[in-house]
């Protein structure tokens, strides 16, 4: 979603056209090199059979009027790539003992989300015993376990693997998201001004690792211009008046901000003035790279790092409303949406399956396998209490980089978007792998070994959002 987004993943029910890679590399080989900085997206996802939609209610603040503004301003200019490093590289053997906190965690908190990440990995090879026995055990236990059976099972079939850095170190940042729940109509009018487009037909996107394996999980994305693949659209070209995605807008929402930080989340709820409430899903992305306006603003002195929250943001906004457009055309990424079926009983993360409030996270997929089960050790938003949870590596995130780097779900409405926007805390992590997991084409941990080295780098692949 970061979110959601990332990254990764999905179904699409709005297809993209996506043309030969060696084509377009054969003929546009320095366009693509200079389009590889543009990044993607994360949040990616599939479309899943949904249960019958429950009743929900608007959460949306109705105090404040909606920021509708005029279209000025640049885009900032794209950085350069991150340096490069071997997929799941940065794993580092450990012990069950290591874990911070797992004997105060309940987890039988975190079992269905657990069972929603086997419903796809039991698919592939790696996990297909480990998800089969997890599945007999939520048979014999009526879907319930206690929490000391979870914690046998894992330490039988799992081993344990600290997450690090780059250089070497095990603490960073873990940071939240939620699903918002936004105000709209199917149809545009001067209170709902403000479209969500559906990924555009002329949205290219080429995979760069079948032809560059070192450019693993890299792509690019642009749109052609005759034989040549330029730039696509950035956020100041698309929202203006004659936006070149016209022909493109499903639904229209009231508060421009409100769709800001919906590319940020990766996904929501639309409340209509009918009562339908419409979920909405990441699609695709423009391929150029996110930018932080809180950062921004910050640099720029408009506001304080402690100020620069998602609700510190929304106020400096409706303060400042002959700044905001060029503030953000400073984030030249666009995030195109989806309409997902009705009732899910939560986003659809990168892995394809609904994510759960407080038991998933959006990490970098190119350290942590997808699905996996984690545990994250960290703190409450602003606070010094104690976070220690076993979550689910569910999502993905164009933001949610490294080794140590996680994105905390916090579930739907404004109490979850109010811990989402004041989370940035320090943390640590410890990844669960069946344990024939192969990382690197390298023979892991034997259980009750003492090994501490990285594993070695080499060729294991693993496909994934942001």
């Amino acid at each position: 979603m970061k979110k959601i987004a990332h990254g990764s993943m999905l179904n699409k029910i709005i297809s993209n056209k996506t043309i030969s890679n060696k084509t377009i590399l054969n003929s546009t080989t320095l366009i693509l090199l200079s389009l590889l900085a543009a990044g993607c997206a994360s949040k990616v996802v599939k479309p899943v059979t949904p249960p019958a939609p429950p009743k929900a209610q608007c959460e949306c603040p109705v105090e404040k009027p909606p920021v509708q503004i005029p279209e000025t301003g640049k885009p900032a200019e794209i950085k350069p790539p991150e340096a490069k490093v071997a997929e799941y590289s940065l794993l580092k053997p450990a012990q069950w003992e290591d874990i911070d906190g797992l004997q105060l965690d309940n987890l039988s908190q975190a079992w269905p989300a657990w069972m929603q990440s086997c419903s796809t990995l039991i698919n592939k090879p790696a996990w297909k015993n480990v998800c089969t026995v997890a599945n007999q055990l939520n048979e014999q236990t009526a879907k319930k376990p206690a929490s000391d059976a979870i914690q046998a099972y894992f330490k039988e079939y799992f081993s344990v693997y600290k997450t690090t850095n780059v250089d070497g170190s095990d603490s960073g940042m873990i940071t939240g998201y939620y699903q918002p729940i936004l105000k709209g109509s199917r149809t545009k009018s001067a209170q709902y001004p403000n479209p969500l487009y559906a990924a555009p037909n002329d949205l290219i996107t080429v995979e760069l690792d079948s032809v560059f394996p070192e450019l693993k999980f890299k792509r690019v994305r642009g749109r052609l211009v005759g034989n040549k693949l330029v730039p696509y659209y950035n956020r100041a070209e698309i929202e203006t008046d004659a936006s070149p995605l016209k022909g493109r807008e499903f639904l229209y929402i009231d508060d421009i901000i409100d769709v800001f930080f919906l590319q940020i989340q990766g996904s929501g709820l639309v409340q209509l003035d009918n009562g339908e409430q419409v979920h909405v899903g990441y699609a695709d992305q423009n391929g150029h790279q996110y930018n932080s306006i809180g950062r921004l603003l910050v640099e720029r002195g408009e506001m304080t790092l402690a100020q620069a929250s998602m609700q510190g943001i929304k106020n400096w906004a409706r303060n400042n409303l002959t700044k905001l457009r060029e503030l953000l055309n400073n984030n030249p990424s666009y995030v195109f949406f989806r309409e997902l079926p009705a009732g899910l009983p939560g986003p659809l993360g990168a892995l394809g399956v609904p994510i759960l409030g407080e038991r998933s996270v959006a990490v970098d997929p190119k350290f942590v396998p997808l699905g996996a089960p984690v545990f994250l050790s960290t703190t409450e938003p602003n606070s010094s209490k104690p976070l220690k949870r076993m979550m689910m590596a569910q999502d993905t995130g164009g933001a949610i980089k490294g080794g140590v780097r996680a994105d905390f779900f916090w579930g739907a409405g404004s109490d979850a978007g109010a811990k989402a926007g004041a989370m940035k805390q320090s943390g640590r992590i410890w990844v669960l792998l069946p344990k024939d997991f192969v990382i690197n084409g390298a023979n892991r941990l034997q259980p009750g070994s003492t090994q501490t080295n990285s594993p070695q780098t080499g060729g294991q692949q693993n496909q994934v959002k942001k």
